[in-house]
């Protein structure tokens, strides 16, 4: 399934009867199962709904950081990142593409 960055944003959690997605370098990932942490009110509830590959490389929660924009990490930004990709692709199912 393809989403844009506006299709991808419903899936926040604000709505109930929804699932909660957030993508990683594109991949768009189900983290309904940690509905504590990206839900509404969760300390990673930022992420919810967009793209966050720059935000985990930083060791961010800064919203401005919420983007695909990876052009200028460092070496170490870019382990942390890889390290992220791993835990998600371990934990959540892959439900489709940030297009």
């Amino acid at each position: 399934m393809e989403f844009t960055a506006a299709q991808l944003k419903a899936y926040d959690g604000s709505d109930e009867s929804k699932p909660i997605y957030l993508s990683v370098k594109g991949t768009v990932y189900d983290v309904s199962s940690g509905k504590s942490f990206y839900g509404p009110g969760g300390a990673y509830a930022v992420f919810a709904g967009r793209e966050c590959a720059r935000a985990l490389a930083k060791m961010t929660k800064e919203e401005s950081e919420c983007t695909a924009d990876v052009d200028d990490l460092t070496e170490k930004e870019e382990t942390t990142l890889a390290d992220w990709e791993k835990k998600f692709q371990a934990k959540y199912p892959v439900v489709g593409r940030l297009v």
